[in-house]
């Protein structure tokens, strides 16, 4: 019982950090339709980005996150580049981008394929001097209070101008193009701002943890798209969109939580990759399906 206690909170804090991540999935999922493969290696870099600059540099780990999102940052905007300039599909441009990303990251460590943090400073280690709380606690507020930071940020920019601009390019960017508003240029700036988010994200995970890999961002997408269908479904009925922001963290850590207790049952850590793809397909079918049922069962009625 213990075992599963210490699980289900070493799942918690996973995902409440990785849910900053998912924050950044859903600006482009949500609100530009676009499923952003750049996210894998933006995840990456973030981490490699800030384990080097504390390790190598001895940079202080909070200047050091900040360059991890301004990294993120640059990824997301070669993307954007790649899609709005040289109009390479949107999909395309983000594994363009990932690809490139995983020898910049190997370049970033040295050619190691993992860096260890084990005797650095870093963000929590700090939090944990300071106020003597266990590396648990230190990392789920740490998460938190950067996640509540984040939504509240991300909440007043999307109800500004530019903000709403990029919301309604989502939802009808020919009708946007038709009212003066740039659309190439939204689109820039969401999948920077994505990017930049899920550098930080990646960031905090390799402090967390003490140690950043070339493969820490792998399936990373898929997470986020899992994250953000659970958490529509436990929220849905919540409307604003500030609800909208936070059931993204919060599926995030539901995400967490189910495959700690999935792990816990015996299921093989290999396969958890085919449980992610499994939820997301099977909640993004089923509500295709129940539309066609209820179009069909109407149907049916009205010939009557």
């Amino acid at each position: 019982m213990n075992g599963l206690m210490i699980s289900l909170q070493d799942a918690v804090v996973q995902g409440v950090l990785w849910g900053i991540m998912v924050l950044g999935v859903y600006i482009t999922y949500k609100l530009l339709d676009i499923a952003d493969l750049t996210v894998d290696g933006s995840f990456a870099l973030g981490g490699c980005v800030c384990a080097i600059m504390v390790l190598v540099f001895k940079m202080d780990p909070w200047v050091a996150l900040l360059l991890a999102g301004l990294a993120g940052m640059v990824a997301g905007a070669i993307t954007g580049l790649l899609h709005t300039v040289f109009e390479i599909p949107a999909i395309l441009a983000g594994i363009l981008t990932q690809i490139g990303l995983w020898s910049i990251n190997l370049r970033i460590m040295g050619g190691k394929s993992n860096v260890p943090l084990l005797k650095t400073d870093t963000i929590v280690s700090k939090f944990i001097d300071f106020t003597g709380a266990n590396k648990q606690a230190a990392s789920l507020i740490i998460g938190v209070g950067i996640a509540v930071i984040m939504i509240v940020l991300l909440y007043c920019f999307f109800g500004t101008e530019i903000g709403s601009a990029m919301r309604a390019t989502g939802n009808n960017e020919a009708m946007v193009r038709a009212l003066g508003v740039n659309t190439n240029w939204t689109k820039l700036l969401a999948l920077t701002i994505s990017n930049g988010l899920v550098g930080i994200s990646g960031g905090l995970v390799c402090q967390s943890q003490k140690y950043a890999d070339i493969g820490m961002g792998t399936g990373a997408i898929v997470i986020g798209l899992a994250a953000i269908v659970i958490g529509e479904v436990l929220m849905g009925k919540l409307r604003s969109f500030g609800s909208k922001l936070t059931s993204a963290v919060v599926g995030s850590v539901i995400y967490f939580v189910i495959r700690a207790v999935v792990l816990r049952m015996g299921m093989n850590a290999n396969d958890m990759k085919l449980l992610s793809a499994a939820i997301v397909a099977v909640a993004l079918c089923v509500p295709v399906v129940l539309r066609k049922w209820r179009l069909k069962a109407a149907y049916t009625e009205g010939g009557e």
